[in-house]
């Protein structure tokens, strides 16, 4: 009854002030576009326009309608502006492991460019399953993505440029749709140099099965070219090194067996495509030696975390993740925007950035 009373007595002393300056939370209702247009003079029309296709108003009314959002402390109904005009802001990702470290760093760069565009994602993992991938994508459109940005390589270029959504790739084959890589060739002649200058008697690579439409294949090809150049005695392990700690160390294992039966004697190079797999290795000679021993001379790539947290820090090419990231999510947006014009401005042709890596030295090759 207490409470009716001071209720009452403050609704009829400071009912019309209070109003006048929209101060009661409690009394406060959803701002509408009726609200908002009545408030500025603007027509309903213009102020959907603002919302939905604001490049086809002037600077001058974006400004005269984005101030009043504030004063009106407008808070926009997601929901609806979706069923409104279409447009979900979200972004797709299809990626192939979060088990590779560079593969769980360029999607944590990528999820930090909602406070920049403030556009949400959709992750989905592929785990090199074309048919759970065409699944994933067929999922996604289905949520209207408004874009894709795909780091997995069993779909076709071809057919991703067919589903008539921006789409941007990163490290996989893009002849039909735009893309953001490293230049592994030229990373792989860096990492060669380095191996070399220690007099590396015989040169090892170690990599998966990669398509030589990928950009990754420049990092067999450089240890190809490097080797036949500067004529060094040299041999290739490419197989499939798994998708867990268990299988990868298993199979590196084998490796490191045949390394040490062929090349007992001899000081040796090993470039290991990715620093996941480098540690690993490390990891196993360290088992064996109880240090890294003074023959071994060890290069990864991609300057993931695991190659300066490694008990070696390990001397790696590094892939500008960073960069990467903002390139690709600069390019689908771009592109984004350019379909939401009053005239959408078809792509011509793919966009290809590509980015040029940074030699990392460290313990594995500069030993004291």
């Amino acid at each position: 009854m207490i409470v009716s009373v001071i209720f009452l007595c403050y609704t009829i002393a400071d009912y019309r002030s209070v109003i006048q300056k929209g101060m009661i939370k409690f009394m406060k209702k959803n701002i509408t576009f009726d609200d908002i247009a009545r408030f500025t003079g603007f027509s309903k029309t213009t102020i959907s326009r603002y919302f939905n296709k604001p490049d086809s108003l002037t600077a001058e009314n974006q400004k005269i309608i984005s101030d009043a959002l504030v004063k009106l402390n407008y808070q926009e109904n997601k929901v609806a502006r979706i069923l409104a005009n279409g447009k979900t802001e979200f972004i797709g990702i299809i990626i192939p492991n979060l088990y590779l470290h560079y593969y769980s760093e360029i999607l944590n760069r990528i999820l930090l460019s909602y406070e920049k565009y403030g556009y949400k994602f959709l992750v989905f993992l592929g785990n090199n399953d074309e048919e759970t991938e065409r699944r994933y994508i067929q999922e996604l459109l289905a949520y209207k993505i408004e874009g894709l940005i795909i780091l997995s390589h069993t779909i076709p270029s071809r057919e991703l440029a067919d589903l008539h959504i921006p789409v941007v790739a990163i490290e996989r084959e893009d002849q039909f749709i735009s893309s953001v890589n490293t230049d592994n060739y030229s990373g792989t002649l860096q990492a060669m140099k380095l191996l070399d200058e220690h007099n590396c008697e015989i040169m090892l690579h170690i990599n998966t099965p990669t398509l030589e439409t990928t950009p990754a294949y420049g990092r067999i090809r450089g240890f190809q070219d490097y080797c036949r150049e500067h004529q060094l005695d040299s041999e290739i392990f490419v197989q499939d090194l798994g998708n867990n700690y268990e299988k990868t160390q298993a199979e590196l294992q084998k490796i490191l067996d045949t390394i040490e039966v062929k090349y007992k004697e001899k000081r040796k190079g090993i470039f290991v495509s990715n620093d996941t797999y480098a540690n690993i290795l490390q990891n196993l000679l360290i088992r064996k030696y109880r240090c890294f021993p003074k023959d071994y001379y060890l290069v990864g790539f991609d300057n993931s975390p695991v190659s300066q947290q490694a008990v070696f820090p390990i001397s790696t090419i590094g892939q500008q993740i960073d960069c990467i990231a903002r390139e690709a999510m600069k390019i689908l947006v771009e592109q984004i925007d350019s379909q939401k014009k009053r005239i959408p401005a078809p792509l011509s042709e793919p966009v290809h950035k590509t980015i040029e890596p940074i030699l990392f030295r460290r313990e594995t090759t500069e030993k004291k």
